[in-house]
């Protein structure tokens, strides 16, 4: 065919030389982040199911659809007195279908974070124990760096993830066309290009939305202060001001606890049988104390939350309903949601969990694809061949060591210091024992650490909530089908060799 010619066959489709050079970008930019948007991809799936994990990690919480504004002010009234310092502020988060007990927090001016659990009577019952479920969404959500260094890190994988996703889709003109074409039978190669490239088409308006929100969460520092710098001349405070409410007017002087009972009173009338699913209170005990309340309707919109602002008088000084948001007030409202999944029940919960391990597999199988061809053109990276299988599998097998190491502390770094030692000691491992042998290793001890998980979580706290019984459950299907999968793998092990 003379240059200047095209076939009927390939009209439309973008010339060998542009699909090499976009496969070539689209391997690059996924090598340069793999580690990263595995390790973001795998927590990511966990995380869908952060409250079930607080559940667990309290099973004992007395449960409730939902509390009075007397238990809310006495145990509001509690958690002050008990905290160190001068406050800062207090949160308060109702009880909820996906958390059925109420929680009240402490922030002190010298940063300590307190949070309790209280009955409906009002009364605190203890501090929550959040260690496990603390460290999995801080571990998604800023990889457990400085915050603002860590969100911006998440937020520009969240920007590699997309653009390897588009990169993949003009890489591979007839992706759609082949969407149910598998070749199985022959290369492992080429099976797991298939598989690879047919979960990036199945669920790519799942790995689009995930991508994109966590972006958008991630950098939202420095899309904020772009818009300040070209709308507001630099002043990022008149960018936050179109999105949430504004501050009451500083007056330091003392003054008694801020009384909540009338506020909710007035929450009542503005809002008849409107739940509340929290409040937040600034200074309240000073003059300029204020309290804000976040109220659920009846809408159809994921924001879908009315907004109302009490200054110490008791005036109404801002409110905000979820029918009047402006589009920015609404994306920024679904973006949490929408890329959790925490919008539309379990099953929406399942469905994320289930296309997480899609992505997941997507991150770690793009790496396996380009080992595999180095290996068929005759130029294998057995280093790193075993450096990823470290990874892949180390990952599990450290989470599941620091899941466990919640169970025996209600301390925030222990979990931190557990999966960090696990992680680098996979990765010593990687240096001494072949690719196959730390994924069997790797799959084999995740399998069984996670049914001692399970076992150790029933014995140790009970099943005096029926999800923590649900969790432990799973938790051990999933240990005893990763450990039946080793076995298999074994057993076919000599067969394969001989």
């Amino acid at each position: 065919m003379t240059t200047g010619q095209t076939s009927k066959k390939g009209a439309g489709l973008p010339s060998p030389d542009m699909v090499r050079a976009v496969l070539k970008g689209h391997s690059g930019l996924g090598l340069a982040f793999a580690t990263l948007l595995y390790l973001i991809c795998l927590t990511g799936t966990i995380a869908v199911f952060a409250n079930e994990f607080y559940r667990w990690e309290n099973p004992d919480a007395e449960r409730m659809e939902s509390v009075s504004a007397d238990a809310v002010h006495a145990a509001y009234r509690a958690a002050i007195d008990r905290a160190e310092g001068p406050v800062e502020h207090v949160y308060v988060l109702m009880p909820s279908h996906d958390r059925p007990w109420p929680t009240v927090r402490v922030d002190t001016e010298d940063g300590t974070r307190t949070t309790w659990i209280f009955d409906s009577a009002g009364r605190i019952t203890g501090e929550l124990r959040e260690s496990w479920t603390h460290f999995l969404t801080r571990l998604h959500i800023n990889l457990h760096l400085p915050q603002s260094w860590g969100i911006f890190i998440v937020g520009l994988s969240g920007v590699a993830l997309l653009s390897s996703l588009i990169s993949g889709l003009l890489a591979h003109p007839r992706i759609f066309r082949d969407a149910f074409h598998l070749r199985l039978g022959g290369s492992r190669r080429l099976q797991e290009a298939d598989l690879h490239n047919r979960i990036g088409v199945w669920a790519l308006p799942f790995h689009v939305t995930v991508s994109l929100t966590g972006a958008l969460l991630g950098l939202s520092t420095v899309i904020i202060g772009a818009i300040g710098l070209a709308v507001f001349q630099g002043d990022t405070a008149k960018v936050y001001a179109i999105f949430t409410p504004p501050h009451p007017a500083e007056d330091a002087r003392p003054a008694p606890p801020l009384d909540l009972r009338p506020l909710f009173a007035k929450v009542a009338e503005r809002a008849p049988g409107a739940p509340i699913s929290y409040l937040v209170v600034e200074h309240p005990t000073e003059q300029g104390t204020a309290a804000m309340f976040e109220v659920e309707n009846d809408t159809s919109r994921i924001a879908s939350s009315d907004v109302y602002a009490f200054d110490r008088a008791g005036t109404l000084y801002y409110q905000q309903q979820a029918a009047q948001n402006n589009i920015g007030q609404q994306i920024l409202g679904s973006l949490g949601p929408l890329h959790f999944g925490w919008f539309g029940g379990g099953i929406v919960k399942i469905a994320y969990a289930l296309l997480g391990l899609g992505l997941t597999y997507l991150a770690a199988g793009g790496v396996h694809i380009w080992l595999a061809r180095r290996r068929d053109k005759g130029r294998p990276a057995s280093g790193w061949e075993r450096v990823w299988a470290a990874t892949v599998w180390g990952q599990p097998l450290a989470l599941t060591c620091a899941a466990i190491a919640a169970l025996f502390t209600a301390a925030a770094a222990v979990p931190i210091w557990i999966w960090g030692a696990v992680s680098l000691a996979a990765l010593g491992a990687a240096a001494l024992l072949p690719p196959a042998s730390l994924s069997r290793i790797g799959r084999h001890g995740t399998g069984a650490l996670l049914m001692t998980l399970a076992i150790g979580h029933f014995f140790l706290f009970g099943a005096n909530d029926p999800m923590a019984l649900i969790v432990d459950g799973l938790i051990g299907l999933l240990g005893a089908g990763l450990v039946g999968v080793s076995w298999v793998s074994r057993a076919r092990l000599p067969r394969k060799s001989a």
